[in-house]
This record gives structure tokens, C-alpha cells and sequence, in this order.
């Protein structure tokens, strides 16, 4: 893979000319920033920015009016190859908390092992209607210590309802006990699948639930054209990814602003 050739079609695909997550929401460009505005329990926040030393500044300032008259928190999805290269300093200034970092990762499905299934007892089930998506938010919860599932759920239940072949759900029973769950977007027109949302609760850890659900994405992903994979990993599912194919492009930071 050339990594710089394949950073810059991500860029160019998935946050230049990003899409509207939902029906609810828009994609504006101001200058020299890409926005995603959706309701209060959507995403909000900025995807892509090409800005220098001069304008970084009142870019950041608009940004903040925009999203608090608003009342909406949002978040400035920073990517390492972002300029200026003090651009974290100037978010911090301006009212922007980091959040942990992560590893963008890409791999091209045709090279991936798509032979990988659950272990033994593991079925892994679509999620197509609400009951499914109660399910994934149940291990969201769990997997990710109380973390909340509301954003998740207004998202899923959106795709479902509006856009169902944007997005490919599924959570992982053992016994009819959900453990583990995922979902990978589908934007069209592009060659990126995203994969999100990987958890697994803790107690089923290490039985390669996680691989058998990247590769069951990826099989989906192969078949309906897409080239790459692309994920945020954080430091737990990176070395996974990484023995599955995966390669290391840049690392990406969430800023987020609070709503007022």
C-alpha cells in the first residue's frame, strides 16, 4: 500500500467531501473548514480544515459561535497531518478539551484473512430493527464502562430507518447474551467502509470475538465494491488490527467544545 497516496484519497473522500451522517443532518463548508451539523444527540463537529498560522484562529472563533448559538457540543476531529502544526495549542485556547488519541488505520480488504469466523458458541447476528439496536447498546455500555449509548442509539436507529444500506450492524450471543458488537458505514460513492464501534465485554476478551467481526464486516465490505477499510483504533484493538493486515497511517485526536 502507498500510504501517503492512500492518507490523501482519505482525506479527499471521507472528510473533504464528506457526506450528511443522516437525513437530519447537513455538510457545510465555511472557508477552509468542512462541518457536519446534525440534532443534539447526532455528531456535530468539524472533519476537515486546511488552514495556515494566519487564519487558524478566527476559523477556530467561527467554528465555536456557530455550533454554541446552536447549543450544541461539538468536536474538531484533528488528524496529525493537520496544519498548522499548532493547532492543538490553538483548540486548547480556544475552549477545546483532547480526548485520547487513536491510530488511523486502513487495510485493502482484497489482502485481508476473510476466513476468520467466531469461536465456538458465538452466533453472530444482523441487527435490523430497534430491539437489535437495544442490544448493541447494551454492550457499548458494558464494553466501554458506562460510557453513554444515547448518540449511538439516535445514529442507529436513524441509519436504519432512513438509509439501511449505509450501514451494516451486528452484535455477537453467547447463549442469546449479547458480548460483543460492532458496525461498519457505508458511504456511497466512496472506497472506504468504516469499521466503528468494536467492543467486547470484558469476561468474553481474548477468544477472538473482535477478529471474527472485523473479517465479517470485511466479507460485506468486499461484496459490495468497497477497497478499504478504514478504523480509529485505540491502543487496546490496534495490535489486533495490525496481526489482521492493518497499517498504521496517521493518528487522529477528538477536541471537543462544550456547548456553551
Amino acid at each position: 500500500m502507498d500510504h501517503a497516496a492512500v492518507l490523501a484519497l482519505f482525506d479527499r473522500d471521507m472528510r473533504e467531501g464528506a457526506r450528511p451522517f443522516g437525513l437530519d443532518s447537513v455538510v457545510e463548508r465555511v472557508g477552509g473548514v468542512v462541518r457536519h451539523v446534525g440534532p443534539e444527540k447526532g455528531w456535530n463537529g468539524v472533519l476537515w480544515s486546511d488552514l495556515s498560522e494566519a487564519d487558524a484562529d478566527a476559523a477556530i472563533a467561527e467554528q465555536v459561535r456557530h455550533f454554541t448559538s446552536l447549543g450544541l457540543e461539538f468536536e474538531w476531529k484533528l488528524y496529525a497531518h493537520d496544519r498548522p502544526v499548532d493547532l492543538p495549542r490553538r483548540l486548547r485556547a480556544a475552549g477545546f478539551t483532547a480526548e485520547p488519541e487513536e491510530t488511523l488505520m486502513i487495510a485493502e480488504v482484497g489482502e485481508l484473512d476473510l476466513d476468520l469466523r467466531p469461536p465456538q458458541g458465538i452466533e453472530l447476528r444482523p441487527v435490523t430493527d430497534a430491539a437489535g439496536v437495544d442490544l448493541v447498546a447494551d454492550v457499548h455500555e458494558q464494553a466501554f464502562y458506562g460510557a453513554d449509548s444515547s448518540r449511538l442509539r439516535h445514529l442507529l436507529l436513524t441509519q436504519l430507518a432512513e438509509e439501511p444500506d449505509t450501514v451494516v450492524a451486528v452484535v455477537a450471543l453467547a447463549d442469546d447474551v449479547p458480548v460483543s458488537s460492532a458496525r461498519m458505514e457505508l458511504i456511497p460513492g466512496t472506497r472506504f467502509a468504516g469499521l466503528w464501534g468494536g467492543g467486547t465485554i470484558e469476561a468474553w476478551r481474548g477468544r477472538g470475538i473482535y477478529r471474527a467481526l472485523v473479517a465479517h464486516r470485511a466479507r460485506i465490505a468486499a461484496d459490495r465494491g468497497y477497497r478499504y477499510l478504514q478504523v480509529d483504533a485505540s491502543d487496546e484493538s490496534r495490535p489486533i488490527l495490525e496481526r489482521l493486515g492493518f497499517s498504521r497511517l496517521t493518528t487522529t485526536t477528538p477536541y471537543v467544545h462544550p456547548a456553551s
